[in-house]
């Protein structure tokens, strides 16, 4: 019997609906809920330990992935199925977390684990719009402490008009491309990739998404009476000791003040504080170290942090002695390592970021193989984050999904900005050597000036900036270019990336409710204000690209050629390719337009001699003579009946010049007329009709001899003269009647 289902359904505005549905599946998970949109659906669970951890924070897994069944596809591969989990789950995964994370208990220290899985794919649906949606729903239906529902949406805009959770191809149309996180009442988060919008722009954008979120989180309370909302559960909150965190404060709060407000370095600070807390925890017996070691370490922090704030608030200053708006000592170089196609450093305080470039054809594309997507990028980037640009050690585990948003993030600032018709993939690679501040941000900065470098044409150069926001409720403080510390004390840390012309990339994080739009708007165009000033020094730099790539870099020249000729320049077995590749050094890559099944050559080399050979010789294979039309050739092999030529335009192609056609005179022996590499002009006939095969002619364009008369034609008439057929015609069947006679005596 199929269990009893409760559904609530979301009207997106356009004909299109989301659905919530829960009571039939995973029904032994604490909340769990089906989210459809056409044939799109996604399953979530939710599930969270009765008993907390022994660690003083909330240890929350969110995991999403997408099943290849859903697209009726195999995972690829040697092994046929689902492994760890691609950058674009990852991706989703970062999304879901950065919203739900906040609105937990800050005392919830409970295992407490989200997952998510694309069941049916839908190929006009994007599921990652969803994802948050469906995380939000699910904990709803269970009982474990969540202050608010949300969602997520996704925002394009085509042609001025704004949409909500758009399809890939209206994507294509769209100049945004943003994915904002929300409760009913504020805004939480935002990421995305613009086309040069304004801040004004980018602000409606949220706008618009907030209002299709807020009926969203109303669907999720409706469905969560239908069903019978819970009770939340009962935890075992942390212990609190007001006596006691006063105290520390008194001991703690003027003295990080003064610290604080001596902007010092990153370092000699943080052996400041550390000074302080040690000094602190040394004041308590060791029974009351044992006892009460946890929350008198949570009293220092949170005086500490009261403390940086109020100094912002008040004096308008920062730890490290700036003011709001100021921007920290930047220093850049390019062209720093000499083997690269491009490199360049990036330095701005204590934040130091080294790209390199790399320029390669089609084939060193990469290629994304999800369930909701497949395709290829021609530019991407990689961020590293290792240990040592923070001074620490610590062990290296692969790619954190931190190294993934953050390259991530980058990648979508600088792409708009690579030209379409840009013939090379592009791979930047970004270390990040020194951090304190916004080394996704350094990234930006050193790929553009390292791409400028390489000699790629970026449209326009790109600079990022972060920004921070300390509010009380009354007073509100925008920081320009934050510091580590300032990231983690303030109330909204964003990201903006852009041109001189607007924004081409974002990411915020707000922390604090209701956080109005003259706010948001303020602290963006303040962003504005550092993102130009970041600018001009990286274009005091590099002003503009590198006309030509360098020397060692790789040249790179696509030819179109017709489809027809594809299996030529290939050849059989792939000779052709394989030897002119290694004839000229080079890398030749054809690929086929699917639209117009023309073949795209892409020749790539160091040395212009090779591609200028590869291309006569594509040129070569390509030649069709014309009838009528005279061409030099030269004789490469010598016959009893006549000379092999090739047309010296187009080495390789070569026909016979039969000894017939080599001189007006009778000729003996071809060596009599011609010689191995004698050059010399013939005319095309086309295909003889005779031979079927091609003719060419020399004495064709040379002049007659004196008193030279053509033979007369010959009388094809079958009746009249054929020679050796019309003989005794009249007498044959007299003739086999005699050899038949004979034949019986």
């Amino acid at each position: 019997m199929i269990p009893k289902t409760y559904k609530e359904v979301i009207d997106l505005g356009d004909g299109r609906e989301i659905s919530i549905e829960t009571g039939k599946l995973a029904k032994q998970a604490h909340g769990s809920v089906v989210v459809q949109s056409g044939n799109c659906m996604l399953l979530c669970t939710v599930v969270s330990n009765y008993h907390s951890a022994d660690v003083d924070f909330l240890p929350l897994t969110v995991d999403y992935r997408e099943k290849f069944a859903a697209a009726g596809r195999y995972p690829g591969g040697f092994f046929k199925r689902e492994a760890r989990p691609s950058d674009g789950e990852v991706l989703t995964m970062r999304l879901v977390d950065r919203v739900l994370r906040p609105l937990f208990p800050k005392d919830y220290h409970a295992e407490t684990q989200v997952m998510i899985q694309l069941m049916s794919h839908d190929e006009d649906v994007m599921p990652d719009a969803m994802a948050g949606l469906a995380a939000s729903a699910a904990i709803q239906l269970s009982d474990i402490p969540f202050e608010t529902p949300i969602s997520e949406a996704r925002v394009g805009r085509i042609n001025g008009e704004f949409i909500i959770n758009p399809t890939q191809a209206q994507l294509l149309e769209s100049d945004i491309d943003m994915m904002i996180g929300a409760s009913a009442d504020s805004v939480m988060m935002v990421e995305g990739e613009m086309d040069e919008i304004s801040e004004e722009e980018m602000a409606e954008a949220i706008k618009f998404a907030h209002e299709h979120i807020k009926l969203q989180c109303e669907a999720q309370v409706r469905l969560a009476e239908a069903v019978g909302k819970k009770e939340v559960r009962e935890y075992e909150p942390e212990v609190e000791d007001e006596d006691l965190a006063k105290k520390i404060h008194e001991m703690v709060y003027d003295k990080t003040y003064a610290i604080a407000k001596a902007g010092s370095a990153k370092h000699e600070r943080g052996a400041a504080f550390s000074e302080i807390k040690e000094e602190v925890f040394n004041s308590f017996s060791e029974e009351e170290q044992d006892e009460l070691g946890k929350l008198i370490h949570k009293y220092v922090a949170k005086a500490q942090k009261e403390a940086i704030r109020n100094l912002t608030l008040d004096e308008g200053l920062r730890l490290d002695g700036r003011k709001t708006t100021e921007i920290r000592p930047i220093w850049c170089e390019v062209d720093y390592l000499p083997s690269t196609h491009g490199s360049s450093i990036f330095t701005r305080g204590e934040t130091q970021a080294l790209a390199t470039v790399t320029l390669g054809t089609s084939r060193e594309a990469n290629v994304i193989d999800m369930p909701s997507f497949e395709g290829e990028e021609r530019f991407y980037l990689h961020y590293n984050f290792p240990p040592f640009s923070t001074g620490e050690a610590r062990p290296i585990r692969g790619t954190s999904r931190r190294e993934v948003g953050h390259g991530n993030l980058a990648q979508r600032a600088l792409k708009g900005m690579v030209p379409d018709d840009c013939p090379y993939t592009v791979r930047v690679v970004s270390e990040v050597l020194e951090s304190n501040g916004s080394s996704s941000m350094a990234t930006v900065c050193a790929g553009t000036m390292a791409l400028m470098d390489a000699g790629v044409q970026l449209k326009k150069p790109v600079s990022g900036i972060a920004m921070g926001l300390i509010s009380d409720g009354d007073r509100y403080a925008v920081l320009s270019d934050i510091l580590g510390d300032e990231d983690h004390l303030g109330d909204m840390d964003f990201k903006v990336t852009g041109t001189e012309d607007g924004i081409t990339a974002c990411q915020m994080d707000i922390k604090i409710k209701g956080l109005s739009y003259e706010v948001l708007v303020k602290a963006l165009m303040q962003a504005k204000e550092g993102r130009l000033h970041i600018l001009s020094k990286l274009t005091d730099t590099i002003a503009q690209p590198n006309a030509e790539v360098k020397a060692h870099a790789p040249k790179m020249v696509t030819k179109i050629i017709p489809g027809e000729y594809i299996g030529a320049v290939i050849g059989s077995g792939g000779k052709v390719i394989q030897e002119l590749q290694k004839d000229t050094n080079t890398t030749i890559v054809i690929n086929e337009d699917p639209v117009t099944e023309e073949g795209i050559v892409e020749i790539l080399g160091t040395d212009q001699e090779g591609i200028d050979k590869v291309i006569a010789t594509i040129d070569a294979l390509m030649f069709k003579p014309e009838v009528g039309s005279i061409y030099e050739v030269k004789v490469i092999k010598m016959l009893d009946f006549g000379a092999v030529v090739e047309y010296t335009e187009a080495p390789g192609n070569e026909v016979l010049l039969h000894v017939s056609e080599l001189a007006w005179e009778r000729t003996e022996n071809v060596s009599d007329v011609v010689n191995m590499g004698d050059v010399f002009d013939v005319k095309y006939f086309g295909i003889d009709p005779r031979t079927r095969k091609e003719k060419v002619s020399r004495k064709a364009i040379l002049p007659k001899p004196e008193g030279w008369e053509d033979r007369p034609k010959r009388d094809n008439n079958r009746d009249h003269n054929r020679g050796r057929d019309n003989r005794n015609k009249g007498h044959r069947r007299d003739d086999r009647n005699r050899r038949d006679h004979n034949k019986e005596d």
